[in-house]
């Protein structure tokens, strides 16, 4: 055994899982996990800790693992995350926890996402649930969304004995973890299912098809339900555009749309009536992991998929592991490229697409190189179908009907980072409602911060 090497991991063959929607990484055998914990060097000081929004004991876990105590690491983890299964499979492990690894320094970090995977998904199949929580204090806390904020709030609340309710817009719980990610990275049922259940079975509760803000508004919650405390986890759904000629045509999605179309409502499954139109010749605009996820879609449902970028691949934003997966399904990368306008048929239906070459200049405030156009270059893509991977920002419903809640100018919610506290007494915020659009772990690690600050608040109220 090469101690600086990573014990590999088994994948589906590119160019079978270009054309499914199963699983793309298989997961470690129990032996490969055991192998691979082993390489861990236990650090005193351990730096991975460091690197995890939720302050997962790592060397703990890997420890139990390495010697084949698969329980008591699913304890450990337990402790402080509420979603491992979730975690081991989206987080971006390489700037997190496995950034800060030092057996990086000289070789490969050890796989701590793959080995989290691999312990939660021991547990579910062995039937291991989490420790129930303390007595009850008949307190009640609201908590609006089920996507990773919100379930980590709450599962946090309920360990500590608090009556907690989840209210949720959609007609199934887990927010973007359902609608946003693709089953081919985040199995719906045996995954996501699996681990909302786990929160379930701490005592809480969940109420679908709620709109707050409509159904029922913040303010009514806890002058009229008698809610001491309300957490808002409602993420970042509104879409953005770029604001081009020809975006009203028809065959335009938001990346939002697209994936929400697939991943919520199964439009990739022909037993589901709920069709999208899946295009011949799709191109995706953006470069992040939801332009990955969007574009590993359309060429799943059968197009030809081109990612349009217009910064080199170095800027692109995405994890580098799925800009990889992107290549290796057969991804088109039209990088150093920006659209200028959406080529519009008779019918009003999108028949191309018209765009520019870009080059690198100096950094930008975000310290990427700035993009600028090189003169003469326009030319156009003969496309069907066009999908805008651009970000999205918090839908300012549930801001505009509370009193006393600000915002800034992005239209987030103004929260303190340290316990989420809101400018509304007894209200606090965290996740993408707050940051706008991030990741999954800092949604939770934002989530557990607002437990910790309500649980402050509640004691001393």
């Amino acid at each position: 055994m090469d101690v600086m090497k990573r014990v590999p991991i088994s994948e589906q063959p590119a160019d079978i899982r270009n054309k499914n929607f199963e699983e793309v990484c298989l997961g470690y055998t129990k032996e490969e996990a055991m192998e691979e914990a082993a390489r861990c060097i236990n650090c005193k000081n351990a730096q991975c800790i460091k690197g995890c929004p939720v302050s997962i004991n790592i060397p703990g876990f890997v420890e139990q693992v390495k010697e084949g105590n698969m329980e008591e690491a699913f304890k450990i983890i337990g402790e402080s995350s509420a979603l491992p299964a979730v975690c081991g499979r989206v987080c971006p492990q390489e700037s997190q926890c496995e950034g800060k690894c030092i057996r990086g320094i000289k070789g490969e970090p050890v796989s701590i996402g793959k080995l989290e995977r691999f312990v939660a998904d021991y547990a579910r199949e062995a039937g291991v649930k989490p420790e129930m929580p303390k007595e009850k204090n008949n307190k009640k806390v609201a908590v609006i969304g089920s996507g990773p904020a919100g379930l980590t709030c709450a599962g946090d609340l309920a360990k500590l004995g608090y009556d907690v309710t989840i209210f949720e817009a959609l007609h199934e719980a887990g927010g973007v973890l359902v609608y946003g990610i693709p089953e081919f990275r985040l199995p719906k049922e045996e995954v996501v299912k699996a681990e909302i259940d786990n929160v379930k079975a701490l005592g809480v509760k969940i109420e679908t098809n709620v709109i707050i803000g409509k159904s029922i508004t913040i303010d009514e919650l806890m002058e009229e339900e008698g809610f001491e405390a309300v957490f808002i986890g409602s993420g970042a759904g509104l879409p953005k555009f770029m604001g081009i000629p020809g975006e009203n045509a028809n065959g335009v999605f938001s990346a939002n749309e697209f994936l929400t179309r697939n991943n919520l409502m199964k439009a990739f499954m022909d037993e589901y009536d709920t069709p999208v139109s899946k295009g011949k010749k799709v191109a995706v605009v953006g470069g992040g992991n939801v332009a990955m996820d969007a574009a590993r879609t359309a060429l799943r449902l059968g197009a030809e998929t081109h990612i349009v970028y217009r910064r080199s691949e170095e800027e692109l934003p995405a994890r580098v592991e799925e800009v990889h997966h992107a290549k290796e399904e057969g991804v088109i990368f039209d990088l150093l490229t920006n659209p200028t306008e959406i080529l519009v048929d008779e019918n009003g239906w999108v028949k191309g697409m018209r765009c520019v070459k870009m080059e690198l200049g100096e950094p930008d405030e975000s310290g990427r190189r700035r993009p600028q156009v090189v003169e003469g270059s326009d030319f156009e893509l003969e496309l069907d179908t066009v999908i805008m991977a651009l970000g999205t920002a918090p839908n300012p419903l549930i801001s505009s009907t509370t009193k006393g809640l600000d915002i800034n100018k992005w239209q987030c919610i103004v929260a303190e980072e340290e316990n989420g506290a809101t400018t509304k007494p007894g209200v606090f915020a965290g996740g993408d409602a707050v940051t706008g659009a991030a990741t999954v772990i800092l949604a939770m690690g934002a989530g557990k911060a607002a437990a910790a600050g309500i649980h402050e608040y509640l004691m001393n109220k």
